[in-house]
């Protein structure tokens, strides 16, 4: 049983090789992708941190990086850190004095929420410089080979599954070693009663902005992914309430506090998402948002632990117990 997880990872590498399509790919690489970015929000919300707020860090690594290439032909590669900084920033400013004056539970959510809306206005708004609603497509560098490394652009898929591969095995690592931290532990505590913890020595306010920087920065850098594999990026698509709204909902529809959890989730988004567009089109805007909502709160009623949580726990209760056990 522990050789499991390689055996699945080296099916899971190997097998853009066995002569799958295109679009099998492509959608391969947005559920690894997407189960980074939901990852990145999970290592908080699991943690009692519920934020509506992530399409603004998502923005963020997508917009800096495109609009530094596009402008003055700064590198992703040196854009990336640019956008890190700038997330770094903006989870200070928000963070601190929420957690400094104690706004929790669904006050802290609306703030978190405000600052998503925030970002997709400003894209809008700097509509000279951004595109805009219409959105923005970093300059292609792409002139006689089929890969530009300091442009951060390959027109072979199978380039851009291993470093999405890569990424994502990252950002799982992180979840486990915050996981097996002994923050989790107190973040676990604060979650349940802040004075509390505060008054057994908790530095309450360090250890909140800590997880959410962490959460802030593997956001940014999807972001940042996303805008240069798509090739192409709008406000709606990494900014807003609605991306927001899918982050979470694709957590809590996965799992919020099993390790594929999200992984799961971003797979049940994508299918969903693919399923209203070869059904509807773009005949009924805001449908997949509004689908999200909905689902959100049956599967916090119904299955409040996701469909991997569920499906591991219900795998538990099949297990035969031990015969020590049941003459016990």
């Amino acid at each position: 049983m522990r050789a499991l997880p390689w055996i699945l990872l080296a099916a899971l590498a190997l097998a853009p090789l066995m002569g799958m399509g295109n679009y099998p790919l492509h959608m391969l690489i947005q559920v690894l992708l997407w189960g980074f970015v939901y990852t990145g929000w999970s290592v908080m919300g699991r943690l009692g941190l519920v934020s509506f707020g992530h399409g603004a860090f998502l923005g963020i690594g997508a917009y800096v990086v495109v609009m530094l290439w596009n402008s003055y032909g700064i590198s992703p590669w040196i854009g990336l850190p640019i956008a890190l900084v700038l997330a770094a920033v903006v989870a200070l400013l928000i963070g601190y004095p929420c957690f400094r004056f104690k706004i929790v539970g669904h006050y802290f959510a609306l703030v978190t929420l405000a600052l998503s809306e925030i970002a997709r206005l400003l894209i809008v708004a700097l509509r000279d410089h951004t595109g805009g609603s219409l959105g923005v497509t970093p300059k292609t560098d792409l002139t006689e080979s089929s890969y530009s490394l300091v442009a951060m652009q390959f027109s072979n898929k199978l380039v851009w599954f291993y470093i999405v591969l890569a990424v994502w095995l990252a950002g799982l690592w992180v979840w486990k070693k915050v996981d097996q931290s002994m923050a989790r532990l107190a973040l676990e505590a604060i979650s349940q009663e802040e004075d509390a913890a505060g008054s057994i020595g908790i530095n309450v306010t360090r250890l909140k902005l800590g997880i959410t920087l962490i959460s802030a920065l593997m956001t940014c850098v999807g972001g940042a992914l996303y805008a240069q594999y798509q090739a192409y990026v709008n406000p709606d698509s990494v900014a807003g309430i609605g991306i927001s709204l899918q982050m979470v909902f694709g957590v809590i529809a996965g799992g919020m506090y099993v390790r594929l959890g999200p992984t799961v989730g971003a797979a049940f988004t994508l299918l969903l998402a693919e399923s209203l567009r070869l059904m509807f089109g773009n005949s009924l805007h805001a449908l997949d948002s509004t689908i999200y909502g909905l689902m959100l709160i049956l599967f916090i009623i119904f299955m409040p632990k996701g469909i991997l949580g569920g499906a591991l726990e219900a795998i538990r209760r099949k297990k035969p117990m031990p015969v020590s056990a049941q003459n016990a």
